[in-house]
């Protein structure tokens, strides 16, 4: 009886509690990086209609691609399924994070994706990859160029 009246007591308070003091719809998209590897047997075609399903079911799910990378084929450091190489796809994306678990259901169903690997980035990584896309990287090395042809 004692346990009834103070779980009755507790839950308007609890909830009200949550929805004061946080807004899901911000708080809860966070930034996102995914790699893929497919497989190399596939067309460039073929490749580009698994990224853009990809693509779709984050777009569908609410998320926005912040970035894009598509990096090739590559060696892989070590054979997958009998295969050195794989065609590699980075995407940057915000979303909520039941986006995640959906999206790495995708993957694992798709038997043209060899790995995957979704990570959250924290504020550091995304300072480091907005530097990374601006090319702040990148002027380093061309100005050492020109003092060695200089």
């Amino acid at each position: 009886m004692i346990i009834q009246s103070l779980c009755i007591n507790l839950q308007p308070v609890y909830s009200g509690v949550i929805y004061q003091n946080f807004n899901f719809l911000n708080e809860s998209m966070q930034q996102y990086e995914t790699v893929i590897i497919l497989t190399p047997l596939l067309s460039e075609e073929v490749s580009k209609e698994a990224i853009a399903k990809f693509r779709n079911i984050l777009t569908e799910g609410g998320a926005e691609i912040v970035h894009e990378d598509n990096w090739g084929l590559k060696k892989l450091a070590y054979p997958i399924e009998k295969k050195t190489t794989g065609f590699y796809h980075l995407i940057e994306f915000k979303a909520p994070g039941e986006l995640i678990s959906k999206l790495e259901v995708e993957y694992k169903r798709d038997e043209r994706v060899m790995r995957f690997l979704t990570i959250k980035l924290d504020k550091h990584a995304i300072a480091y990859n907005e530097k990374k896309r601006s090319g702040a990287f990148n002027k380093k090395t061309e100005n050492k160029s020109e003092e060695v042809a200089n």
